[in-house]
Formats: C-alpha cells, sequence, structure tokens
C-alpha cells in the first residue's frame, strides 16, 4: 500500500506545483500567499510518504485529498484534478492493502512449505 499512495502523492507534488502557477495568473490572491500555501501542501505530501505506515497516515492523506478539491476555489480546473486525486487515494489505499494481504498470505504459504514440522 505504502508505495501505490507513496506515488499517488508525490504525483500531487507537481499538480500542486503547476496549480500555484496558475493561481499567480487567476486570483488577485499575492504571490507569497500563494506559494506559501502551495509550498505547505507539497511539504505535506512529501512527509506524508514517510507517514503512510504510522497511525493516522491514510486519515490525513484524505484530509489533503479534501483540501486538494477545496483549491478549486482559487483555480477551478482543481475541482476536477482534485477529484481525480481523490479516486486515485481511493485505488492506491483499496488495491493497496489487497495486495500486502496478498504478500503476506504467500509469505505464510512459503514459510509453511519450507517448514515440514
Amino acid at each position: 500500500m505504502r508505495t501505490l499512495c507513496a506515488s499517488t502523492l508525490i504525483g500531487e507534488v507537481f499538480v500542486i506545483g503547476f496549480a500555484g502557477l496558475v493561481a499567480m495568473q487567476l486570483s488577485d490572491l499575492p504571490a507569497a500567499t500563494i506559494w506559501t500555501v502551495s509550498g505547505i501542501a507539497m511539504l505535506l505530501c512529501v512527509l506524508l510518504c514517510g507517514m503512510l505506515t504510522r497511525p493516522g497516515g491514510i486519515q490525513l492523506g484524505w484530509a489533503l485529498q479534501i483540501a486538494l478539491i477545496a483549491s478549486g476555489l482559487v483555480v477551478p480546473t482543481m475541482f476536477f484534478l482534485g477529484a481525480v486525486f481523490a479516486a486515485l487515494w481511493w485505488a492506491s489505499v483499496h488495491f493497496g492493502r489487497k495486495i500486502d494481504e496478498a504478500k503476506a498470505r504467500w509469505a505464510a504459504q512459503a514459510e509453511a512449505a519450507a517448514d515440514p514440522a
């Protein structure tokens, strides 16, 4: 699960950076405000990659997805892109857990086959 979720988060870093560039052109907000918010969101994505296996890591990821969708209030295209990344986040969590369960099952079968006792 960690690999899939981290891949989604790294993709979001780039989308947030490009959205910051677009926001500078489309909104009346000061550039410092846009880059402060964008920078914090990008840093949060990178830090969250390392926190995925800790308690609350997945929930923080969901909060980030909601914030990404809400950024559509500044850059309207982000409503769509935020929804796409929220769907990718769901798929990463859902299928990542299935993959982790299958790996654990295979490891248990391999251990049982190697231990004839």
